[in-house]
């Protein structure tokens, strides 16, 4: 934790000015739905007013959580009470909000100043339930940098980024004090993206921040009273952009067996697969998609309980199936008793991939389990072994599970970017998204009929 005076003078604007004068990657501001979570009254001002007003005035919701009242900001003030202190500031942000355009109300959480890290359940929360009511649209929720320097930015950058890494919803984080203790080299640039603000946009925020006046100005001429942020820190949010630092990517290590082990232990058929319409219904769609009636041979990854392994039985001369979770082989070898075209067999993907070609490759709701370079193993594994006029179906849950590296749209665009597949059929709903894709050159399954040229 880096260790500051906000009384010192601080770094000065100009190193910021020849630091900061580099081609930086501009913040993509196509959302629907903004989301602040701030620690203190005045971080969304100092750190984000510019994006904020800039948002505002084209039509952009913004949600505002404000994590604490700061009401600790003058811990030795003669003339402000901490209760008295947490009034004024929460007027202040109505006050800030309502210049740059905000519509929506703040939302206070109202805990204490400074101890954000005992209430990091508290937070998520307040963050899960506001993302709730935003519904499926394209949110981008900022919060201070979990690097700033002080103990609650740090808390409420990392509670929001493990949330938004939870749900696949793009997170940005500004940095405040860094500005003050810091320089050049304490930036992570490789993560730094820029919003250029116009001359009105910049008027908005150097009103919404004399708002804080509470901050920017002292209490009274009383010892205690002075104010937290000094014309020299102040400078720093005189700029023409903002900055903003994209999360480091964390790389998940690919879904393993214990996770499955566990699953099976606990119930019979975990995702439902033999007692939920949804999983019978999607089975369906899968096979109305195949564009033959028949195959030679079909290879399933992760066949699981072998439901759909059973329905592919019956379109095709032969069926090689795997799991990696013993269990649901048991149960798979069970529904599959004396049907002597499938063969079982545990193996972990992508690493123990099996040898031989297929005419049909199914990849109904895996290909996500599968971390980092192990979906392009995955992937390229699942092209190697389809035969020269194979089908690779594909077929993925589409929204958000926490244990999960990937979404279904993340793997069905990694499918869609691959120069040696053409799509054939592709079915979207809101739950799930099918697609079955040939090799270069297939065609479509009227033209494998004569039907057409």
């Amino acid at each position: 934790m880096v260790s500051f005076d906000h009384r010192d003078p601080g770094t000065a604007e100009d190193v910021w000015t020849a630091a900061l004068a580099r081609d930086l990657p501009a913040l993509d501001l196509d959302v629907d739905r903004i989301v602040v979570v701030a620690a203190h009254p005045d971080d969304e001002s100092l750190g984000a007013a510019g994006l904020l007003a800039t948002a505002a005035a084209r039509g952009i919701p913004i949600d505002l959580l404000v994590v604490s009242d700061g009401e600790g900001s003058h811990p030795d003030s003669p003339t402000h009470s901490p209760a008295t202190l947490a009034l004024r500031r929460r007027r202040e942000v109505f006050a800030a909000t309502e210049i740059l355009g905000l519509t929506n109300a703040p939302i206070f959480l109202g805990l204490p100043d400074g101890g954000a890290d005992e209430y990091r359940d508290a937070i998520a929360a307040a963050l899960h339930d506001t993302l709730d009511r935003a519904g499926p649209c394209r949110v981008l929720v900022l919060s201070p940098w979990r690097g700033d320097g002080h103990r609650d930015h740090r808390v409420v950058g990392e509670v929001v980024e493990e949330v938004c890494a939870a749900r696949r919803i793009r997170s940005r984080a500004f940095p405040i004090w860094l500005w003050h203790w810091g320089g050049p080299d304490d930036v992570p640039w490789e993560h730094v993206e820029h919003l250029p603000l116009s001359p009105d946009i910049q008027d908005a925020k150097t009103r919404a921040l004399a708002a804080h006046t509470s901050q920017i100005l002292p209490l009274s001429a009383a010892p205690g009273d002075e104010e937290m942020i000094h014309t020299r820190m102040r400078a720093h949010f005189d700029r023409d952009s903002e900055v903003f630092f994209a999360p480091a990517r964390v790389e998940r290590p690919s879904v393993g067996q214990e996770y499955f082990d566990d699953m099976y232990a606990r119930h019979d058929d975990p995702w439902g697969f033999d007692s939920r319409w949804y999983e019978e219904r999607k089975r369906t769609v899968l096979l109305a998609a195949l564009p033959r009636h028949r195959y030679r041979s079909a290879f399933e990854a992760g066949c699981s309980t072998g439901a759909l392994t059973v329905e592919l039985a019956e379109r095709c001369d032969r069926v090689f199936a795997v799991d990696l979770a013993p269990a649901a082989l048991d149960r798979a070898s069970e529904r599959l008793a004396g049907r002597a075209s499938v063969e079982l067999r545990r193996a972990t993907l992508p690493a123990e991939w099996p040898e031989g070609a297929f005419d049909l490759v199914v990849l109904s709701e895996v290909a996500y389990y599968w971390a980092g370079a192990d979906l392009d193993r995955g992937l390229t594994a699942s092209v190697g072994s389809m035969s020269a006029d194979g089908h690779l179906v594909a077929c993925h849950w589409r929204h958000p599970v926490a244990e999960y590296p990937w979404t279904g749209d993340d793997v069905h665009d990694a499918l869609a970017a691959r120069p040696d597949l053409v799509r054939l059929v592709r079915h979207e709903e809101e739950d799930f998204v099918l697609e079955v894709f040939a090799r270069p050159g297939a065609r479509s399954v009227a033209a494998e009929a004569g039907l057409v040229p």
